[in-house]
Protein backbone atom coordinates (compact mmCIF):
# COMPACT_ATOMS: atom_id res chain seq x y z
CA UNK A 1 0.00 0.00 0.00
CA UNK A 2 1.19 3.61 -0.97
CA UNK A 3 1.48 5.54 1.72
CA UNK A 4 1.45 9.71 1.93
CA UNK A 5 4.91 11.08 2.98
CA UNK A 6 5.03 14.36 5.51
CA UNK A 7 8.15 15.78 6.01
CA UNK A 8 9.39 17.05 9.74
CA UNK A 9 11.95 18.64 11.42
CA UNK A 10 13.28 17.62 15.32
CA UNK A 11 12.16 20.32 17.31
CA UNK A 12 13.76 21.70 20.44
CA UNK A 13 11.35 24.71 21.06
CA UNK A 14 8.57 24.00 23.93
CA UNK A 15 5.83 25.89 25.51
CA UNK A 16 5.76 29.73 24.77
CA UNK A 17 8.43 30.06 22.57
CA UNK A 18 6.37 27.35 20.05
CA UNK A 19 3.94 30.53 19.56
CA UNK A 20 6.73 31.81 16.59
CA UNK A 21 6.36 28.30 14.72
CA UNK A 22 2.53 29.14 14.40
CA UNK A 23 3.38 32.56 13.22
CA UNK A 24 5.60 31.05 10.87
CA UNK A 25 3.31 28.76 9.12
CA UNK A 26 4.93 26.01 11.33
CA UNK A 27 3.39 24.16 14.17
CA UNK A 28 4.63 21.48 16.90
CA UNK A 29 3.61 18.26 17.00
CA UNK A 30 4.99 14.96 19.25
CA UNK A 31 5.32 10.85 17.95
CA UNK A 32 4.87 8.57 20.30
CA UNK A 33 3.81 4.93 19.97
CA UNK A 34 5.31 1.73 18.63
CA UNK A 35 9.56 1.44 18.78
CA UNK A 36 9.81 5.02 19.86
CA UNK A 37 10.36 7.61 22.79
CA UNK A 38 7.84 10.41 22.80
CA UNK A 39 9.35 12.98 20.00
CA UNK A 40 8.88 16.52 19.66
CA UNK A 41 8.98 17.81 16.15
CA UNK A 42 7.61 20.74 13.93
CA UNK A 43 5.42 20.52 10.77
CA UNK A 44 4.58 22.50 8.16
CA UNK A 45 0.80 23.54 8.27
CA UNK A 46 -0.09 23.62 4.53
CA UNK A 47 1.77 20.05 4.09
CA UNK A 48 0.02 18.93 7.30
CA UNK A 49 -3.28 19.84 5.54
CA UNK A 50 -2.95 18.49 2.25
CA UNK A 51 -1.92 15.35 4.04
CA UNK A 52 -4.62 15.31 6.89
CA UNK A 53 -7.50 15.49 3.53
CA UNK A 54 -5.78 13.35 1.52
CA UNK A 55 -5.03 10.11 4.85
CA UNK A 56 -7.94 12.03 7.50
CA UNK A 57 -7.30 9.79 11.02
CA UNK A 58 -7.86 6.23 9.87
CA UNK A 59 -5.08 5.67 7.31
CA UNK A 60 -1.05 5.47 7.55
CA UNK A 61 1.08 8.18 7.00
CA UNK A 62 4.78 8.29 6.17
CA UNK A 63 6.58 10.73 8.59
CA UNK A 64 9.75 12.01 7.33
CA UNK A 65 12.12 13.01 10.62
CA UNK A 66 14.88 14.19 9.57
CA UNK A 67 15.12 10.54 6.66
CA UNK A 68 13.86 8.38 9.24
CA UNK A 69 10.39 7.78 7.80
CA UNK A 70 8.16 6.31 10.82
CA UNK A 71 4.31 4.79 9.54
CA UNK A 72 1.98 6.77 12.07
CA UNK A 73 -1.64 7.47 12.11
CA UNK A 74 -2.52 11.26 12.64
CA UNK A 75 -4.59 12.04 16.42
CA UNK A 76 -5.76 14.56 18.12
CA UNK A 77 -5.54 17.84 16.09
CA UNK A 78 -5.71 20.63 17.75
CA UNK A 79 -7.22 24.09 15.90
CA UNK A 80 -7.33 27.84 17.30
CA UNK A 81 -10.97 28.69 17.56
CA UNK A 82 -10.61 32.07 16.01
CA UNK A 83 -9.36 31.03 12.94
CA UNK A 84 -9.01 27.25 12.52
CA UNK A 85 -5.42 26.84 11.88
CA UNK A 86 -3.90 23.74 13.03
CA UNK A 87 -2.21 24.61 16.35
CA UNK A 88 -0.91 20.86 17.42
CA UNK A 89 -1.14 17.04 16.50
CA UNK A 90 -0.04 13.91 17.58
CA UNK A 91 1.19 11.29 15.43
CA UNK A 92 1.22 7.41 16.68
CA UNK A 93 3.48 5.36 15.35
CA UNK A 94 2.42 1.99 14.61
CA UNK A 95 3.54 -1.62 14.05
CA UNK A 96 2.33 -2.65 10.22
CA UNK A 97 2.87 -6.26 11.21
CA UNK A 98 0.47 -6.18 13.91
CA UNK A 99 -3.82 -5.91 13.73
CA UNK A 100 -4.74 -2.02 15.68
CA UNK A 101 -8.41 -1.01 17.00
CA UNK A 102 -9.36 2.23 14.77
CA UNK A 103 -12.40 4.04 13.78
CA UNK A 104 -13.46 4.81 10.46
CA UNK A 105 -15.82 7.63 9.27
CA UNK A 106 -18.95 6.10 7.44
CA UNK A 107 -19.60 8.31 4.49
CA UNK A 108 -23.57 8.36 2.97
CA UNK A 109 -23.70 8.58 -0.56
CA UNK A 110 -26.45 8.41 -2.83
CA UNK A 111 -30.31 9.39 -3.11
CA UNK A 112 -33.20 8.01 -0.67
CA UNK A 113 -36.50 8.26 -1.80
CA UNK A 114 -37.88 8.39 1.23
CA UNK A 115 -36.12 12.00 1.48
CA UNK A 116 -36.62 13.11 -2.01
CA UNK A 117 -40.23 12.02 -2.83
CA UNK A 118 -41.37 12.04 0.71
CA UNK A 119 -40.64 14.67 2.25
CA UNK A 120 -38.86 13.10 5.55
CA UNK A 121 -35.72 13.99 7.22
CA UNK A 122 -32.26 12.10 7.21
CA UNK A 123 -31.13 11.02 10.37
CA UNK A 124 -27.37 9.68 10.56
CA UNK A 125 -27.04 7.72 13.74
CA UNK A 126 -23.78 6.45 13.26
CA UNK A 127 -20.62 8.45 11.97
CA UNK A 128 -17.84 5.93 12.59
CA UNK A 129 -17.32 2.40 13.14
CA UNK A 130 -14.54 0.80 15.63
CA UNK A 131 -12.77 -1.53 13.41
CA UNK A 132 -10.11 -4.09 13.82
CA UNK A 133 -7.03 -4.55 11.41
CA UNK A 134 -3.81 -4.34 9.93
CA UNK A 135 -2.84 -0.80 9.71
CA UNK A 136 -2.31 -1.12 5.95
CA UNK A 137 -6.26 -2.61 5.76
CA UNK A 138 -7.37 1.16 7.23
CA UNK A 139 -9.62 3.44 4.79
CA UNK A 140 -10.19 7.02 5.03
CA UNK A 141 -13.74 6.10 4.83
CA UNK A 142 -16.36 3.34 4.16
CA UNK A 143 -19.50 4.58 2.14
CA UNK A 144 -22.88 3.50 2.55
CA UNK A 145 -25.70 4.20 -0.23
CA UNK A 146 -29.06 5.40 1.34
CA UNK A 147 -31.17 4.44 -1.55
CA UNK A 148 -31.96 1.57 0.36
CA UNK A 149 -34.18 3.93 2.66
CA UNK A 150 -37.51 4.10 0.57
CA UNK A 151 -39.82 4.42 3.31
CA UNK A 152 -40.01 5.69 6.72
CA UNK A 153 -39.43 2.20 8.24
CA UNK A 154 -36.29 1.38 6.38
CA UNK A 155 -33.10 1.50 8.68
CA UNK A 156 -29.68 0.74 7.76
CA UNK A 157 -27.33 -0.99 9.94
CA UNK A 158 -24.42 -1.98 10.30
CA UNK A 159 -24.64 -5.81 9.26
CA UNK A 160 -25.69 -3.86 5.95
CA UNK A 161 -22.36 -1.86 5.00
CA UNK A 162 -20.10 -3.35 2.69
CA UNK A 163 -16.48 -3.64 4.73
CA UNK A 164 -13.90 -3.40 3.00
CA UNK A 165 -11.55 -6.89 2.65
CA UNK A 166 -8.92 -7.50 5.89
CA UNK A 167 -11.50 -5.28 7.96
CA UNK A 168 -13.10 -6.89 10.84
CA UNK A 169 -15.93 -4.67 12.76
CA UNK A 170 -16.10 -4.35 16.39
CA UNK A 171 -19.16 -1.82 16.37
CA UNK A 172 -22.45 -4.00 17.01
CA UNK A 173 -24.08 -5.41 13.82
CA UNK A 174 -27.07 -4.11 14.82
CA UNK A 175 -26.17 -0.62 15.48
CA UNK A 176 -28.51 1.74 13.51
CA UNK A 177 -26.30 3.85 10.92
CA UNK A 178 -28.70 5.51 9.44
CA UNK A 179 -32.69 6.41 8.74
CA UNK A 180 -35.26 8.97 7.73
CA UNK A 181 -37.78 11.17 10.16
CA UNK A 182 -41.04 11.36 8.13
CA UNK A 183 -41.86 15.17 8.04
CA UNK A 184 -43.93 16.83 10.83
CA UNK A 185 -47.65 17.04 10.42
CA UNK A 186 -49.70 20.37 10.95
CA UNK A 187 -51.13 19.65 13.99
CA UNK A 188 -47.53 18.52 15.43
CA UNK A 189 -46.17 22.14 14.14
CA UNK A 190 -49.30 23.79 15.79
CA UNK A 191 -48.63 21.91 19.58
CA UNK A 192 -44.86 22.66 19.41
CA UNK A 193 -46.09 26.34 18.26
CA UNK A 194 -48.13 26.34 21.45
CA UNK A 195 -45.72 25.02 23.89
CA UNK A 196 -43.08 28.19 22.95
CA UNK A 197 -46.20 30.51 23.00
CA UNK A 198 -45.49 31.93 26.89
CA UNK A 199 -46.96 35.28 27.88
CA UNK A 200 -43.73 37.00 28.86
CA UNK A 201 -45.40 39.74 31.06
CA UNK A 202 -45.10 36.87 33.27
CA UNK A 203 -41.27 36.49 33.08
CA UNK A 204 -39.66 37.93 36.27
CA UNK A 205 -36.63 40.35 35.70
CA UNK A 206 -34.46 40.27 37.89
CA UNK A 207 -31.00 42.58 38.23
CA UNK A 208 -29.39 41.01 40.90
CA UNK A 209 -25.66 40.80 40.44
CA UNK A 210 -24.48 37.12 40.62
CA UNK A 211 -20.78 36.19 41.28
CA UNK A 212 -19.02 36.02 37.52
CA UNK A 213 -16.66 32.81 37.90
CA UNK A 214 -12.98 32.90 37.71
CA UNK A 215 -11.66 33.29 34.34
CA UNK A 216 -9.32 30.55 33.03
CA UNK A 217 -5.69 31.50 33.55
CA UNK A 218 -2.44 31.00 31.81
CA UNK A 219 -1.76 27.98 34.63
CA UNK A 220 -4.34 25.21 32.29
CA UNK A 221 -2.48 25.99 28.68
CA UNK A 222 0.67 25.49 30.64
CA UNK A 223 -0.18 22.07 31.53
CA UNK A 224 -1.96 21.83 28.31
CA UNK A 225 1.67 22.43 26.60
CA UNK A 226 3.35 20.59 29.37
CA UNK A 227 1.33 17.41 28.33
CA UNK A 228 2.03 17.63 24.44
CA UNK A 229 5.57 18.38 24.92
Amino acid sequence: MIHTTLHAEARTVMGRKTDQLRADGLFPAVIYGFGIEPTNVTIDRNAFIKTYAASGESTVVDLDVGGTVHPVIIVDVQRNPLNDFVTHADFHRVDLSKKIEAKIPLKLIGISSAVKDMGGTLVQSLEDIEVLCLPNALVHDITVDIAALKTFDDVIRVADITIPDGIEVITPATNAVASVQPPRSEAEIAALDAAVDTDVSKVEVTTEKKDEPAAEGDAKDVKKDAKKE
